[in-house]
């Protein structure tokens, strides 16, 4: 199999990297790091516009008519920029719940159950959970919608992602359903790729973020990037990084193409290995900057952290390595 993006998907990952690099620069994420939110209902509308939600809503519906493997470019370069709130979740409901596809509905998801028992963590737009417009609970008997205003949440003092406001819901309303079996099997299976694609976006910016810093920083007079132990630190990294957005771009394509594969298996295992990735380049890349690694001064924990958070709202990791070996 050819993975080699094509000329139009090339075109597709420059034009939303541009967006993300004007939009959503690192100085401003940042400036933003455990304040309210970075997204405003502008920037927001920004990334309707250029296509993000609508992508894989058919033209005949107003949408962009692409696929799985086009949509999987896209959520690369949206991970890789760090770009904070539920995208993923609003992707994913254009077609189920009208305004998502526009961005004039914000719509966040979780599971029922909740996967660690604990309660469901929802990410939001902004710092109050009516930035929401609905939320989606996925569960094995279909998909329902529920009213934000209906949820008992408490906001986590502290986010896990510090550019991303979450809350956490004990009890899960039971809503309208909007879908059945079929439909939540497809939004797993698109949440395992499209979150796969978030996770080797960070994958790979963190590798990118690690080696800037062993070319720069010096050591007994050399780049520490000269010395063998952290060659190899960056060059497993990239092993990670390219064989997770391997795994994520066959899913994609299995999805895209019916009867390639089985899509459910192609997208656990896509899911599983984007999120060891992300968590593992994540650690590799404070090992490589040091000292200096482990504090706020330099933006790796922003990466470990969303990549934990993703790896829970696609997997967690556990699961999604348990599901794996039942599809073998």
């Amino acid at each position: 199999m050819d993975f080699e993006l094509s000329e139009d998907e090339a075109a597709l990952a420059a034009g939303i990297r541009s967006l993300c690099a004007g939009r959503f620069p690192l100085d401003r994420l940042r400036a933003a790091e455990g304040g309210a939110g970075l997204l405003d209902t502008e920037a927001w509308s920004e990334l309707a516009e250029a296509g993000v939600f609508s992508l894989q809503v058919p033209e005949a519906a107003g949408g962009v008519g692409l696929g799985m493997a086009a949509g999987a470019v896209v959520f690369e370069e949206l991970g890789r920029a760090l770009v904070p709130g539920p995208v993923l979740a609003s992707h994913l409901a254009a077609g189920i719940v009208d305004g998502a596809a526009e961005g004039k509905v914000v719509v966040g998801a979780v599971r029922r159950p909740a996967p660690t028992g604990t309660g469901a963590l929802v990410p939001t737009l902004i710092g109050h959970l009516s930035s929401l417009g609905v939320l989606v609970v996925v569960g094995e008997d279909g998909l329902s919608a529920v009213d934000p205003d209906e949820l008992e949440a408490v906001a986590l003092a502290r986010s896990l992602d510090p550019l991303t406001p979450l809350w956490r819901v004990d009890r899960l309303p039971v809503g309208r359903p909007i879908g059945g079996v079929e439909e939540a099997r497809a939004w797993r299976r698109g949440q395992c790729v499209l979150g796969g694609a978030l996770l080797v976006g960070l994958a790979a910016g963190t590798m990118e973020l690690a080696v800037a810093y062993a070319k720069q920083r010096e050591q007994f007079g050399k780049p520490i990037g000269s010395f063998q132990a952290v060659k190899h630190m960056c060059a497993d990294m990239l092993v990670a990084a390219e064989t997770a957005r391997a795994a994520v771009h066959a899913a994609a394509v299995t999805i895209d193409q019916p009867g390639v594969g089985d899509p459910d298996r192609a997208a656990a295992g896509a899911g599983l290995l984007a999120a060891e990735a992300a968590i593992k380049n994540g650690k590799i890349s404070i090992q490589v900057h040091g000292g200096m690694g482990f504090t706020w001064e330099v933006p790796a924990h922003l990466y470990l952290m969303r990549a934990r958070v993703l790896a829970q709202e696609i997997g967690p990791v556990d699961d999604l390595a348990e599901l794996v070996a039942k599809l073998y």
